[in-house]
């Protein structure tokens, strides 16, 4: 299969689709935005599942909100040591269907002008998410937790204790 390439509009060099990023309309290369900094590598611990879905329009999920299930892979139970005894959690996920990026957009909030860091979206170029959760019950290396918005499918890279 063939390589897909894209012209930076910036830098005007040629690259390939994951070293590309669509930016109001626009494909800049990792280069122009980042300049020499390297990538590094992060792995999930578990998935979410949950009944939410992305929304087809530009803000929000559908789907009932209620308990979602973090299903961490069994690798992780060493580290689920007395859990069960805290509330408050925080949960760093990967926004892995992130949609075209815009810097500037009307924020489905209030409907105010703002950039990406003066918003929820979840179409940013770091693709990663926090929240605040209560956990409810564990179940092995099963998490029930209650207030996350992640959608179904959505890789958990962290869980931190909230204080």
């Amino acid at each position: 299969m063939d390589k897909v390439f894209y012209k930076c509009s910036k830098c005007e060099r040629k690259l390939p689709q994951e070293k590309v990023f669509i930016i109001d309309h626009n494909y800049i290369c990792v280069n122009c935005l980042y300049g020499k900094v390297e990538p590094f590598q992060i792995y999930p611990i578990g998935i979410v599942h949950n009944n939410l879905k992305r929304s087809k329009m530009n803000f929000g999920t559908v789907g009932k909100n209620g308990v979602s299930c973090v299903k961490l892979f069994p690798s992780q139970k060493p580290f689920l040591y007395k859990i069960d005894e805290e509330k408050r959690l925080t949960i760093v996920y990967y926004l892995h269907q992130v949609k075209q990026i815009r810097s500037v957009f009307k924020r489905g909030l209030d409907g105010k002008e703002v950039g990406v860091f003066s918003s929820r979206t979840p179409d940013r170029l770091s693709r990663i998410a926090i929240q605040d959760v209560t956990l409810v019950k564990t179940e092995g290396t099963n998490l029930y937790i209650e207030g996350l918005d992640a959608i179904d499918g959505t890789p958990v890279l962290d869980i931190k204790l909230r204080i």
